[in-house]
């Protein structure tokens, strides 16, 4: 009877420490949401208005179609945050986020950019 109910506690206790990570891991995309989507925008914004051109307009559609690229999933935000150098990974290591970023590129790696081979 013991043992059961040491199984028990300790199933109990593994679900209370998911949950804990689980949440974790919402206020992480939440922060992504909330600090780096404004910033990252900004940044798409300056760079087309810096190569704007007679071959590359940059016109509003193509500003607007880049921002819903890049800001529609969080993990292309938190990569693009790191491409433009907006955080970097010491930001992530401080702010205890290092392993909830590896998560959300995991779990989303298919919406992320890949490079793409010169034929």
């Amino acid at each position: 009877m013991e043992i059961i109910a040491t199984l028990a506690l300790l199933s109990l206790l593994w679900l209370v420490w998911q949950l804990i990570k689980a949440k974790r891991f919402t206020r992480f995309k939440q922060q992504i949401d909330a600090e780096l989507k404004e910033k990252v925008i900004a940044s798409i914004k300056e760079e087309l208005a810096e190569t704007r051109s007679e071959q590359y307009p940059n016109s509003d559609c193509h500003q607007d179609a880049t921002i819903f690229y890049w800001t529609q999933y969080k993990s292309r935000i938190l990569h693009a945050a790191l491409q433009r150098e907006i955080v970097d990974q010491q930001w992530l290591t401080e702010t205890g986020n290092l392993r909830n970023a590896q998560h959300l590129f995991f779990i989303e790696r298919h919406y992320l950019p890949t490079a793409q081979s010169e034929a």
